[in-house]
């Protein structure tokens, strides 16, 4: 069997970006309450800064949050409340693996979100996420640093629903 054009699911309506929008948006909060909590935790002169970086990246992530649900709210609905599930450890590097693979899931969600929001003619919403993925990507770099580690290559969403055609 011969692979066809490959589609994705950009074709979707005002509803489905508001439902895809609080899935993103219960992970900024994730974030939010990732980055707080592990800044307070990592101990050690080796944790110095990037426990403060973390502080910073807990902010930027509230900005995050408040913006996804401005657009949600202006495409008529409603945020959500409720976190993604946040990851604890006493292991410092596990802390910081979990944060990294959580940033690099937000960038491939938002690149689908930026396909799908311009595929819906709501041009705004797709630049808020470009201006939001420039400030995840620092987090990843951030952490990779941290962790002593190249940024790893980027991922695909794994919301992302791909259909062969031909």
């Amino acid at each position: 069997m011969t692979k066809g054009n490959m589609t994705t699911g950009l074709n979707i309506t005002r509803e489905q970006m508001i439902q895809l929008l609080n899935v993103d948006l219960a992970g900024e909060y994730q974030a939010i309450i990732a980055y707080t909590v592990y800044s307070q935790v990592l101990k050690g002169a080796a944790y110095t800064d990037i426990a403060r970086e973390l502080e910073v990246h807990a902010g930027e992530e509230l900005g995050h949050a408040i913006k996804i649900a401005k657009q949600i709210d202006y495409l008529g609905g409603m945020p959500g409340v409720m976190p993604k599930p946040v990851k604890t450890s006493n292991d410092p590097v596990e802390m910081l693996r979990a944060d990294l693979e959580n940033e690099r899931e937000t960038v491939a969600r938002y690149r689908e979100r930026i396909r799908q929001a311009e595929a819906l003619g709501e041009f705004a919403l797709s630049e808020t996420l470009r201006a939001i993925i420039v400030q995840e990507q620092e987090h990843e770099i951030d952490l990779c640093d941290a962790l002593g580690i190249n940024v790893p290559r980027p991922k695909e969403p794994a919301d992302r629903k791909t259909v062969e055609t031909k």
